[in-house]
């Protein structure tokens, strides 16, 4: 029974790490799919449609998927696979099975399964694997609108260099693009998309929007407003990207400046779990074998 139990989690377990792998997508790959401009499923991507998505129509929702917000966090953690919203909803019914299954092997292992216990421990296994795919979809998308903001500043910088060099905006994003793509692939695959929507016809003002909406960062929708504005009003971009970029970097600066400030306060705990009590044991040992040493002989004469 113990093995049964250990296989199960193991096949899990290899599930959630290839499913991970495949939504995130190495550089090599974002570079060839950039050059070809196909995306081409792999056979593992067929194979996982065909096994989970039978069981999404069991909870995904009947409504538009490209206009829904879950279509947008997908934009936001970078992911623009087709089927991402069929997996997604498929995991979300998977889970809970496979959790509560796991649950319950382990309790009949430990010899706890009866009564409300086990259903208590059945209903926590199922909501945790309920909302396990979304709080990885959370966490992906605050580690990439955290680069993205991270790496923001310098592009900034790079395109105001680029404007005052004599380029047009069209082609410092471009030139941008190209050259931040080595530091930032996704704010360098963010810019190429802009790049491509207004090559094919749309507006600039409607493109960095898009933009804005993708990434999810409020600076960069700053910067899609001062752009527009500059442009819709004819001042200048150079001056206004000046002044941004300033901002930009003054805002970094201000959030390592916070960071690192609760460092103390995050490193608090560890200090007084694990460093302060080997710090007393070395410091107050001794002094307590001494004691202990002292006192005992003197109660033993007593007696």
């Amino acid at each position: 029974m113990l093995f049964f139990s250990t296989l199960i989690f193991l096949a899990v377990t290899l599930a959630l790490v290839g499913m991970f792998l495949w939504v995130m997508p190495s550089q090599t790959d974002r570079r060839l799919q950039a050059m070809t401009g196909a995306a081409e499923k792999s056979p593992w991507t067929e194979t996982a449609i065909k096994i989970v998505g039978p069981f999404a129509q069991l909870s995904s929702p009947t409504g538009d998927g490209d206009a829904s917000p879950l279509r947008l966090k997908f934009f936001n953690a970078g992911i623009r696979h087709t089927d991402a919203q069929l997996i997604y909803f498929g995991t979300k019914t998977l889970l809970p099975l496979l959790f509560a299954a796991m649950a319950f092997m382990a309790l009949r292992v430990t010899n706890q399964s009866g009564g409300l216990t086990l259903v208590l421990y059945l209903a926590i296994a199922a909501l945790l694997g309920c909302y396990l795919p979304n709080l990885v979809l959370r966490r992906m998308i605050k580690s990439r609108q955290r680069e993205i903001f991270e790496n923001f500043p310098d592009a900034a910088d790079l395109m105001l260099v680029c404007i005052e060099a004599g380029l047009g905006l069209d082609a410092a994003l471009n030139k941008v693009t190209e050259e931040l793509r080595i530091k930032s692939a996704a704010l360098a695959d963010e810019l190429h998309w802009t790049n491509l929507e207004m090559r094919a016809g749309s507006t600039r003002a409607k493109s960095l929007r898009n933009l804005a909406l993708r990434t999810g960062v409020e600076e960069i929708g700053t910067f899609a407003t001062m752009l527009t504005q500059a442009d819709k009003f004819g001042t200048s971009i150079g001056e206004s990207l000046r002044v941004f970029s300033d901002d930009l970097r003054h805002k970094r600066q201000v959030r390592a400046e916070e960071l690192a400030a609760k460092v103390p306060t995050k490193m608090l705990f560890p200090l007084v779990a694990c460093v302060f009590p080997s710090i007393i044991m070395v410091i107050m040992g001794p002094a307590v074998i001494q004691v202990i040493r002292t006192i005992l002989p003197m109660l033993a004469g007593e007696k």
